[in-house]
């Protein structure tokens, strides 16, 4: 006899991520309940600018919730899904790109391979809240879900400003390169029917290394979008500076660097215009040596100009990117397989923490992957110097369990106004109000946990988590 499951309810729990005393539990709902509701800050993110610009209706549900989240492709990946069922573009020209509708049936088939997992929360919180699903994904519902949302990213309430209204956003960050002219900030900037905040981020550590194949053409581009010659070194710190300043100009508070170390020592003029001279002569020019070298007097260059400007220094060292050579070959970067390395702050930043450190009005905000590295380098060098701010868990620790051992980690040595504020990092639009759900419930049980130990007050708790999700990342990020 064929039986058949019951679909299963699709309900997030009121109290998902409280503790389990009761005691405690009182207390972070009570915690959480005046956050709940608070404008959303964004400092740091990777939706595009024209997205929201344009304000054009979702494509399909697939296209907005699966194919650009990298979260969710490994995930999916590692249960043997491949990267060309799940609408990623083949580079090599040979496949095709599955419709929309098979991609999700891939999602709702493998659903419970994200059990346990952040990714999970934020699929069951935004699948339940935004598109007001309430059984969870099955093979069996996949093509009835898929039709719902589909229908509901038709109607105007589900364009992208409009959801950035409803999901109260006050300000949206996003990560842009070097030589882009930011048109669509300008568009947002100058229209006065959207009333949401969208800057850029200055991201340019591509010019870092020259051991890149690309960096003689990202160095050209630079200096291109500047008109500035950037066949000198000086010439390529000219050109970055005026690029910086278009980007403040067009609202930018602070810089994103990723590297793969935070070595920071500088060299001197004549050895670093020796090494850009030959590193133009392409990559074999430049011993593996020579372009770490340049790289972390790159690295000194870049607190210079930001103690000059006062953009705000964002650094997450210690990822591998592209680790599976094949797939990076066959479907580009961002599919999944960067990976984190050890981490080290305290000796390598110390060239740089020298020498702007105490410099007034600098902030250099530290993230990192390998969580070791918070009670032991991050959370004590931002007990010391008034630069150095200790950046929130991110990418494989934004999880609500490495939240709180953040926490535990960084609070003793620099409490909380030196730390960033959440940061959810994410390409995926609909997942933001989800991922700073997460967060805030995450901190209201470890704000209750200190008030059940009497190390805090209630109030003080209250405050405190307030203060997280409000004036301590506006000061952070110079917002």
């Amino acid at each position: 006899m064929m039986t058949t499951t019951a679909p299963r309810t699709l309900a997030p729990h009121p109290d998902r991520l409280f503790p389990a005393d009761p005691a405690t539990r009182t207390i972070a709902r009570t915690v959480y309940e005046a956050v709940a509701s608070a404008p959303i800050i964004s400092p740091h993110g990777h939706v595009d600018a024209a997205l929201i610009a344009d304000d054009q209706p979702f494509a399909d549900p697939a296209s907005l919730l699966i194919t650009p989240d990298h979260y969710v492709l490994r995930l999916l990946h590692a249960n043997g899904v491949g990267l060309e069922a799940l609408g990623r573009a083949d580079l090599s020209g040979t496949g095709t790109v599955p419709p929309g509708r098979a991609i999700w049936r891939n999602l709702a088939e493998h659903w419970d391979d994200f059990l346990g997992t952040p990714v999970r929360y934020w699929f069951e919180t935004e699948l339940h809240d935004v598109f007001g699903l309430t059984e969870q994904p099955s093979a069996a519902n996949a093509d009835a879900q898929y039709d719902h949302i589909a229908g509901l990213l038709q109607q105007p309430q589900m364009r992208p400003r409009a959801l950035f209204d409803a999901f109260g956003i006050e300000v949206l960050a996003t990560t842009d390169a070097p030589d882009v002219d930011l048109a669509a900030h300008a568009r947002l900037a100058a229209d006065p029917g959207f009333r949401g905040r969208v800057v850029p981020t200055f991201r340019a550590d591509a010019v870092f290394d020259p051991s890149r194949p690309d960096w003689r053409l990202v160095v050209a581009s630079v200096g291109q979008a500047a008109g500035i010659d950037t066949g000198t070194h000086d010439g390529l710190l000219a050109a970055l500076r005026a690029r910086r300043q278009y980007f403040i100009e067009h609202g930018a508070t602070a810089t994103d660097t990723g590297v793969l170390d935070a070595g920071s020592t500088p060299l001197s003029p004549s050895e670093r215009a020796r090494i850009h001279a030959a590193a133009l002569q392409g990559p074999a020019g430049v011993t593996a040596a020579e372009a770490v070298a340049y790289r972390h007097d790159m690295l000194f260059r870049w607190a210079e100009m930001s103690v000059d400007d006062g953009l705000v220094m964002q650094l997450h060292p210690g990822i591998i990117r592209n680790h599976h050579t094949p797939t990076a070959d066959r479907f580009g970067p961002d599919t999944g397989h960067d990976l984190p390395a050890v981490g080290a702050f305290t000796e390598p930043l110390r060239p740089l923490l020298e020498a702007f450190g105490t410099a007034p009005g600098f902030h250099l905000v530290l993230f990192t992957v390998d969580e070791t590295v918070f009670s032991r380098e991050i959370g004590p060098l931002a007990g010391f110097y008034p630069a150095v701010y200790a950046g929130a868990p991110w990418w494989f620790i934004d999880t609500p369990a490495a939240i709180g051992r953040y926490r535990s980690a960084v609070t003793d040595s620099t409490s909380f106004t030196k730390t960033s504020g959440f940061i959810d990092d994410t390409r995926a639009y609909c997942s933001i109000p989800a991922r700073h759900d997460m967060a805030r419930r995450a901190d209201a049980a470890y704000l209750a946990s200190l008030v059940v130990t009497h190390q805090v007050s209630e109030e003080d708790a209250v405050r405190t988590a307030q203060r997280i999700v409000s004036d301590i990342p506006r000061a952070t990020f110079k917002l």
